[in-house]
């Protein structure tokens, strides 16, 4: 029969250690907690004593639905944390179990245990045990107690350290909840957000946001205005801190992707704390999902990714309709599946990422969209590690520089025939027209190396709205003012805008496309401002800049789509982004081609 570590309940309940004590299970209770998970209340035995209150982590639950904790079950208790609650009574977390020997395998109860009360140091006085045995106390022999491990004290200091003012002990980020008062974290801080401000009828406020670690789990941790003052200038990411009196409660998942039900909100009795002794908090916990998985995956999920950046686009700066200004940056990542993602960076990221040398990209929390396929945005509350010190980073530059960077990739949006991931799906013009791209119910995406034959200047430019968020053209009132229709304003100046109709051609056909403003100021080599002077006072030098433009060669990403007008239909193409040609990454791509068709 398997024994049963006696003397581990007296331990327990005296916050003395317990660690790898072998326990039976008495009996298993749910509880219900709202709208939160539910919880599990355990009583577990030694074969001297039982104890009721002890309390099932939220992320073992399984275990009790399952009905791998099951009574009778004998288990060997890994992991634990003893909280006091307000009322001062004390339950003990379980954190980490291991089942040992199941229900079904164990006769019944072992022994005749009866409840401990708090304050007994000596086995209860009853026929079965004698009056004279010895309180659990360390000994230099034999132990005393059977089968009870006398490390049990030894083991807690080292697992629950004291924190720098003595108040309170260690405990894991698994182990919080909100029915706790007295608890310190040391933790590491994996991101943190810049201070976000709101204006609205009940008052002006500001916030904060950061993630932190540590070996058992993460939190979410806000702050808001007096803590936004005291806390932020302090924090540092990848720095360890002791934080104490925090306010707890359910998480909302929609607002974040970190992995725990509650979430924890900074307050006045809230305290932060350097530690210097971090080696052995862990810097981030990522679950990462391969980018082929993410076909496979719900609209909106959040998810850990790493790839190499294959690509990176210039960034550009978009209008809110809150007439804010945010960077927008893309970028496509490759795994060892061979499919490409395209990934959206915003704000400060978008505007400091560096792609230069391919490097290895983590990001902690993306979500992910179905617009055109997958895609994956980058927010706020993501975390971006370029070339992180992890394993799965090592592996993936090796397989890179030694295969991946011969292929192209599949992009998973041009799989199914969406927006924005065309970067990889390489056509030939005559291809375009004979795979019917366009004709569906969606728009088609297609990249393509092509020359520049003719360009119409002729109605290229257009007098728009001066309006930050505006491009709508004005009408001239002659009389010195020119009126926005859209904005319902008459300004003194307007602003010049590019609509350039090209013809493109490669070695098969040739095909007229559209290009707007950015795409357009890349193929003439100058801005729309200085074309419309130029137009205005000397119209050889404005010819001169569209003869320049012809037989120059680029690579297009175009939007293809039918479209009807005046009941008769035709295949509209527009540019939605021109760059030089990278001869060694065209070279590469052909090379492979060659090599591709050699097998067939």
């Amino acid at each position: 029969m398997t024994k049963l570590s006696e003397g581990a309940i007296e331990a327990l309940s005296n916050d003395n250690g317990g660690n790898d004590a072998v326990l039976q299970l008495v009996n298993i209770r749910k509880i219900d907690n709202g709208n939160g998970p539910a919880r599990f209340r355990v009583m577990m035995s030694d074969g001297r004593h039982t104890l009721s209150s002890f309390m099932l982590s939220t992320q073992l639950n399984f275990m009790a639905e399952n009905n791998t904790l099951a009574p009778n079950c004998i288990c060997v208790l890994k992991k634990h944390v003893t909280n006091i609650l307000k009322d001062g009574r004390r339950v003990v977390i379980i954190l980490e179990i291991e089942v040992i020997k199941s229900a079904n395998d164990v006769g019944g109860k072992i022994g005749d245990p009866t409840p401990y009360t708090e304050g007994q140091s000596k086995g209860p006085q009853s026929a079965s045990n004698p009056p004279n045995r010895p309180p659990l106390q360390p000994q230099n022999g034999n132990e005393g107690n059977r089968g009870f491990n006398r490390d049990f004290v030894k083991k807690a200091p080292s697992a629950m350290p004291s924190t720098p003012g003595g108040g309170s002990k260690i405990v894991p980020i698994a182990s919080l909840n909100p029915y706790q008062s007295k608890w310190t974290i040391r933790a590491r801080v994996s991101n943190k957000s810049s201070i976000r401000t709101w204006s609205n009828s009940r008052g002006d406020g500001k916030l904060f946001s950061m993630e932190i670690v540590d070996e058992s789990g993460e939190i979410r941790v806000t702050g808001f205005n007096q803590e936004v003052d005291k806390f932020f200038s302090l924090i540092e990411v990848g720095k360890v801190y002791y934080v104490s009196k925090g306010s707890l409660k359910i998480a909302n998942k929609q607002y974040t992707s970190v992995k725990n039900d509650y979430e924890m909100t900074l307050n006045g009795e809230t305290t932060v704390v350097p530690c210097e002794d971090s080696c052995d908090v862990p810097m981030v916990q990522c679950d990462f999902v391969s980018i082929s998985d993410l076909e496979n995956r719900d609209k909106d999920a959040i998810v850990d990714v790493i790839g190499v950046c294959k690509t990176v686009d210039e960034v550009t700066r978009l209008t809110t309709k809150t007439n804010r200004e945010v960077s927008k940056r893309t970028l496509n990542l490759m795994d060892m599946s061979g499919k490409v993602v395209t990934v959206t960076l915003w704000g400060e990221e978008a505007e400091k990422f560096d792609g230069s040398g391919q490097p290895i990209v983590a990001i902690k929390g993306a979500k992910l969209s179905d617009f055109g396929g997958r895609s994956l945005s980058a927010s706020f509350s993501s975390t971006l590690m370029i070339n992180p010190d992890m394993p799965e980073a090592y592996k993936l530059r090796g397989w890179y520089d030694k295969e991946g960077h011969a292929m192209d990739g599949q992009s998973l949006t041009e799989v199914k025939g969406g927006s924005g991931g065309g970067n990889t799906n390489w056509k030939a013009i005559a291809d375009v027209k004979n795979e019917h791209l366009g004709h569906g119910d969606k728009a088609d995406y297609y990249t393509c190396i092509a020359t520049i034959v003719y360009l119409r200047k002729e109605n290229c430019l257009y007098q728009a709205c001066p309006s930050q968020d505006c491009n709508k053209k004005v009408v001239d009132q002659q009389n010195g003012m020119y009126r926005c229709e859209k904005c319902d304003k008459e300004f003194p100046n307007f602003k010049y805008r590019l609509i350039l109709s090209v013809n493109i051609a490669d070695y098969g056909d040739n095909q007229w496309v559209t290009c707007f403003q950015e795409s357009a100021e890349a193929i003439l080599g100058q801005n729309a401002a200085y074309l419309g002077q130029l137009k205005d006072s000397n119209e050889a030098a404005f010819d001169e800049i569209f003869q320049q433009a012809n037989f120059n060669t680029f690579v297009f990403r175009n939007r293809v789509k039918l479209e009807t007008y005046n009941d008769e239909s035709r295949i509209k193409a527009t540019v939605l982004d021109v760059k030089p040609v990278d001869h060694k990454d065209y070279s590469k791509r052909l090379i492979l081609n060659i090599r591709k068709m050699a097998v067939q």
